[in-house]
């Protein structure tokens, strides 16, 4: 099987996952913590939603520097609703398969960088970076935001198992 069909079939599983996680997150609690040191409910419900397209500029381009003037263009952008979630995600997962689509297992060989104020923080190849930076890292901040829905009272849905609110799997 080539790298590039298998990123597509996770992808597809991914956001089916991701859409029924960002569908239950409750309105008009954006600034919601649970602890003063977690992320805001609205700011990890974005970037659970954006994470997907991170495939595209991992794909398309040869790194980021999330502290240069650029950088800012690609953290995750505050939505109030979680049809606009929704609608963010669907939006992300679409720019991922557009880039998966259009690529190679070569080039998915090739090295990309992460940098923070011009600093290598870490360059692998590309496919190991879309395996531990978006799938393995998007599968983390879902987790989260399921404990966050739980602590909102809001039913969380069965991913990889049965939930406490839905007995089937997901």
């Amino acid at each position: 099987m080539k790298l590039t069909d298998l990123f597509l079939d996770e992808l597809e599983k991914e956001a089916a996952s991701t859409r029924r996680t960002l569908e239950r997150v409750p309105e008009g609690r954006n600034d919601w913590k649970p602890h003063e040191k977690s992320m805001a409910l609205g700011y990890l419900a974005s970037l659970v939603a954006s994470m997907p397209g991170w495939i595209s500029f991992m794909v398309n381009r040869d790194g980021l520097d999330i502290n240069s003037p650029g950088g800012a263009a690609f953290r995750p952008q505050a939505v109030s609703t979680s049809a606009e979630l929704v609608s963010m995600l669907d939006e992300s997962a679409a720019k991922a398969r557009e880039a998966l689509t259009h690529t190679s297992d070569d080039h998915l060989m090739t090295s990309w960088k992460f940098m923070v104020s011009g600093h290598v923080v870490s360059e692998q190849p590309r496919y190991v970076m879309i395996r531990d930076a978006v799938f393995n890292h998007l599968a983390h901040h879902r987790g989260q935001l399921t404990v966050y829905l739980r602590l909102n009272d809001a039913p969380v849905p069965s991913i990889y198992g049965p939930s406490a609110d839905e007995g089937s799997f997901g």
